[in-house]
């Protein structure tokens, strides 16, 4: 997986880059959390207390070197001890974060652990989870009973604070903070698919069908050319991709994008890479359906391929996972977009395919592309494409809000859709379908 170049940015900086990335995602307040990385001299270097995470500097950040020695302008955290104890405790761990989203804290608050298995990813990145009890915060005992759940288990990278938040590890700042991210992701999909009914969880056979199945023998040409025009898909793919991640429509850990170039040649996203830190090098041609040599394509590459070759209207397509459409995607609960104009205009109705459709039923899939700009996939990921980049951006917006606006409405009563007189005259008004 790549991520930050850690080699070149000094750890003041990449805490303050990720704290900004934690903060503006509204997953900390102004006061809380904190973030610490030891680098390799036995240095602490760990964010400050009291001090406003919104407007963090890395002249703000302090240094706790390896003799305790304490540099720089404020107070290390208050939560100082049990970052201690953990880099005592597993010394191959170089980050930690702490913070209090608010999809992991309903779950500390309850003394549940979040299933993993509800979405793909998700157990390969988080991995397994442990539950420290509750002590004061920024107390020895609290260090000693958190470093004492991951001496429990040496695979662990992430435990949940009884009744205070939770704590993540990492190789590094990046491999933590993508840790951090999509054990929130997978948090509020529960919480959302809990609100509209039963959960359904993947099994072992399907999550390991997935990972032996993925696509991985993609053909390579040589000669990779790039003029203007295929330069400048390149970034404006990788501007979307930032936009979706600040709008947590897309995390670190999942998300596709694909524009098409010349007839059916497009560039795509690879795998690998954290979603936030894709830049334009990253990015794939596909040519006559052949990758460009040296690069990996998105494992989706090929469903993309037959959307592009079946459709030629369709010109962007965004394959991700979203929240609130997730919630969707891993219950039973229909995801009725008659609920304002909007909605049923920019969606239709969207259907949903079974887990991994996308490579058992992708003739099915490219197929309804004809009919229908977005569908969702169980317990993966919600797909969508246009006729432009925008245009299928604007399209997952607006199926997020809607079902962002279904699961509010669940605890009013039942939804009153617009009725079918209503959508045929919108069909009319807005020429949809043609």
């Amino acid at each position: 997986m790549k991520q930050l170049n850690t080699k070149l940015m000094h750890p003041a900086d990449q805490l303050v880059l990720i704290i900004g990335r934690i903060y503006r995602s509204g997953l900390t307040t102004t006061s809380g959390g904190n973030l610490s990385i030891m680098d390799d001299n036995g240095d602490m270097w760990i964010t400050p207390a009291g001090i406003d995470k919104g407007s963090l500097k890395a002249s703000d950040i302090m240094c706790v070197k390896a003799d305790g020695t304490i540099i720089g302008p404020h107070r290390p955290s208050s939560e100082y001890p049990f970052h201690k104890a953990i880099y005592k405790m597993r010394p191959k761990i170089h980050s930690v974060i702490h913070a209090h989203p608010p999809g992991l804290v309903t779950f500390s608050i309850v003394h549940q652990i979040p299933d993993t298995s509800i979405i793909p990813q998700a157990r390969y990145v988080c991995g397994p989870i442990g539950f420290a009890p509750y002590d004061i915060p920024g107390s020895e005992a609290l260090g000693e009973k958190i470093a004492a759940e991951f001496k429990k288990n040496p695979e662990y990278k992430a435990v949940i604070m009884e009744n205070h938040g939770v704590v993540l590890c990492g190789d590094d700042i990046a491999d933590a903070y993508q840790r951090f991210e999509t054990l929130e992701l997978c948090a509020r999909t529960i919480l959302n698919a809990k609100t509209l009914g039963k959960p359904n969880y993947l099994t072992d056979e399907q999550l390991q069908y997935i990972e032996t199945h993925l696509p991985n023998d993609f053909q390579h040409f040589m000669n990779v050319e790039h003029p203007s025009d295929e330069r400048a898909i390149r970034a404006d793919i990788c501007k979307l991709v930032r936009r979706a991640c600040d709008q947590r429509l897309m995390s670190s850990s999942y998300g596709t994008v694909s524009v098409r170039w010349r007839g059916n040649d497009f560039l795509i996203t690879p795998p690998g890479i954290q979603r936030w830190d894709i830049d334009e090098e990253d990015i794939v041609q596909i040519k006559d359906g052949m990758a460009e040599a040296g690069k990996t394509p998105s494992h989706s590459a090929a469903l993309h391929y037959e959307i592009y070759r079946r459709n030629p209207k369709v010109n962007a397509i965004i394959i991700t996972q979203c929240p609130s459409l997730m919630g969707f995607c891993t219950t039973d609960a229909k995801f009725d977009v008659r609920t304002i104009p909007e909605s049923w205009i920019f969606l239709q109705d969207v259907p949903k395919f079974p887990f991994g459709a996308q490579y058992r039923q992708m003739d099915e899939m490219a197929e309804m592309f004809k009919t229908r700009p977005c569908a969702m996939l169980s317990n993966d990921s919600v797909i969508v494409a246009s006729n432009s980049l925008i245009n299928a951006f604007d399209r997952l917006e607006v199926a997020e809000f809607a079902a962002k606006s279904l699961i509010l409405a669940k605890p009013l009563g039942k939804l009153q859709p617009i009725t079918d007189e209503e959508v045929e005259d919108l069909r009319v008004a807005f020429h949809v379908g043609e």
